[in-house]
């Protein structure tokens, strides 16, 4: 009996001792993974405003859903950039949901004036050779919606040229310009429309927002 008994104890202590160890590495690997997510998408902003504001952006953030503009119940993320407390411009994390091979993330930063800073794709599954063109190493396809608006071009303007746009596609790869242009101008609107909402909602990033 004694035996059992000493027994029982050791695997308890094992057990105790394994548990330890792997809360404590999965502790450990979360603040890494975490610490490389904040760097990461450090950069990604970087890519559309890298200067001119001093607020903390990847704090200074909101969530919020809108089926009319950002559909299939997409949380969206907007981070703000302030000089001095006033507003610089918004960088909104959505997605095109309408790819060819699926939903385009997206980030799009738009000026305060309701001009477009940049747009950045930063995941997709679009066919390579063809629909990745998209991508900022591939070609300078999605420069050309900096400093676009909703006056610049007009409403009709924002599509491909194959739809009478003013924006190029891809030769054999139409959906995916297609789903970037109309997900960039949904965006806009959405900005023109709350723009106070996105600018002025305090800062909540462990929850969601609405306007």
């Amino acid at each position: 009996m004694m035996d059992l008994w000493k027994s029982a104890a050791a695997l308890g202590l094992v057990a105790i001792v394994g548990t330890t160890l792997l809360t404590g590495v999965d502790a450990l690997t979360a603040e890494r993974i975490a610490a490389q997510e904040r760097r990461v998408m450090l950069e990604q902003l970087g890519q559309i405003i890298p200067e001119h504001y001093d607020n903390a952006i990847l704090e200074d953030r909101i969530a919020f859903t809108d089926e009319t503009h950002f559909p299939k119940g997409q949380q969206v993320t907007a981070y703000r950039a302030r000089q001095q407390g006033a507003p610089v411009a918004v960088v909104l994390k959505f997605s095109a949901v309408n790819g060819y091979n699926g939903d385009i993330d997206l980030l799009a930063g738009i000026n305060a004036d309701g001009s477009l800073r940049g747009v950045r794709v930063t995941a997709h599954k679009e066919t390579p050779g063809l629909g990745d063109a998209i991508e900022a190493g591939k070609s300078g396809w999605i420069n050309d919606f900096a400093g676009k608006s909703l006056s610049n071009p007009e409403t009709p303007g924002w599509a491909v040229r194959r739809d009478g746009g003013e924006f190029d596609q891809f030769t054999g790869a139409t959906i995916t310009p297609r789903a970037v242009v109309e997900a960039v101008r949904l965006a806009l609107t959405y900005f023109s429309k709350h723009r106070a909402f996105l600018f002025d909602t305090v800062a909540d990033p462990a929850g969601s927002s609405a306007p």
